[in-house]
């Protein structure tokens, strides 16, 4: 198989660390024979220190060349008081829109042994089991006008939420063709009692389903799939969703899971290129103290090698590996119960390598 090329973005905060780790593991392959090159760049609050821009034009053209992106968090309270266009979140909404990364794959899994771990009832999320595609690219991040400003001496601002047909039916196929991977359900989530765009985006969402009549698709307000999320999480398979309801109903799944910091993402364009990243955030308050858990970060990896390089079989070793680890009572303190001890960053990656190192030599 050709060489596949690697961008390394660690980014801020904790993503310094966790991404060491999954570079690592990634170390770990290459000496088992899967061909990778990997080069590092800089993000977010990283880059705008030494280039005054959170993507500089370097790290673009290096995105561009590679066959996936490893990004780890960005962003600090350092850079509150930066211009909204130079903050580090604005180098990761801008290599998703200079990549067309419009599909963003989330998925919440419980692994057996965290089900304790979840803040719900075990019984409300054993075998728990569902994937979040959010579109990444349009809707109110992205939309224009937006503005801040002051008239007659009242600061007003205000964003704009816009789909047109082309982005609501794209994120609808690739949605629809996860459904048939898995169980053959999707809900598509939206506010369409409220919001226009939400009435555009359910029309699509019908129109599509005309293709895809194998999949059971079914239609939820989003206030309603927040509380359901965390009412009977097990009753969705597949959700579907616009990028701000995306962003907030995966990072409540995140939680049914037992932490944050156990689920990877994969952001995607049309030909399967993708930029791959933990959900969670750099979490500066815990950055250079060896706490942060790199497990999702190590899942994310196991997701790339998945979806833009063609290693399933690695991507699977990496997956059992985690679950190994964990099996073998492993723990970040994210993960912990009180009861149990707590390993760190370092420590948790070497976990996870030992155990990948067993299987590839089986």
């Amino acid at each position: 198989m050709a060489m596949s090329k690697v961008l390394i973005l660690p980014g801020d905060g904790i993503g310094q660390e966790i991404v060491q780790q999954a570079v690592r593991v990634l170390e770990c392959l290459q000496k088992s024979g899967v061909a990778l090159e990997m080069q590092h760049g800089l993000i977010g609050g990283a880059a705008y220190d030494e280039y005054k821009s959170p993507l500089p034009e370097q790290t673009l053209a290096m995105a561009r060349e590679a066959d996936a992106i490893l990004l780890g968090a960005v962003g600090g309270p350092q850079y509150d008081q930066v211009a909204r266009h130079l903050r580090p979140e604005q180098g990761l909404l801008d290599i998703r829109g200079q990549l067309n990364l419009f599909a963003n794959l989330r998925p919440a899994l419980l692994y057996t042994q965290l089900a304790q771990a979840s803040s719900l009832k075990p019984e409300l999320v054993a075998d728990l089991d569902l994937l979040i595609v959010r579109e990444l690219t349009g809707g109110i991040y992205f939309g224009q006008p937006r503005a801040s400003e002051t008239q007659d001496n009242v600061r007003r601002a205000y964003n704009t939420m816009v789909y047109d047909e082309n982005e609501i039916r794209r994120i609808a196929h690739v949605a629809f063709q996860a459904a048939r991977k898995r169980d053959l359900r999707l809900c598509s989530v939206d506010k369409a009692n409220v919001l226009e765009v939400s009435l555009l985006w359910r029309q699509i969402m019908q129109e599509v389903h005309a293709e895809y009549t194998d999949v059971e698709l079914s239609h939820m307000y989003v206030d309603n799939a927040a509380m359901q999320l965390i009412r009977a999480p097990k009753q969705f398979d597949v959700m579907v969703t616009s990028n701000l309801f995306g962003d907030i109903l995966s990072d409540a799944a995140a939680m049914l899971t037992g932490s944050i910091g156990m689920l990877p993402s994969a952001s995607l364009n049309e030909d399967h290129k993708g930029m791959y990243e933990p959900i969670h955030g750099s979490a500066p308050d815990i950055a250079g103290q060896d706490r942060a858990n790199p497990l999702a970060t190590i899942l994310s990896v196991a997701m790339m090698l998945r979806y833009s390089l063609g290693h399933q079989d690695a991507a699977d070793m990496i997956e059992q590996a985690v679950i190994n680890t964990l099996q073998d009572g492993m723990r970040t303190q994210d993960i912990a119960h009180s009861d149990e001890a707590v390993i760190g960053t370092i420590q948790m990656g070497a976990a996870v390598i030992e155990r990948l190192d067993k299987l590839l030599s089986q």
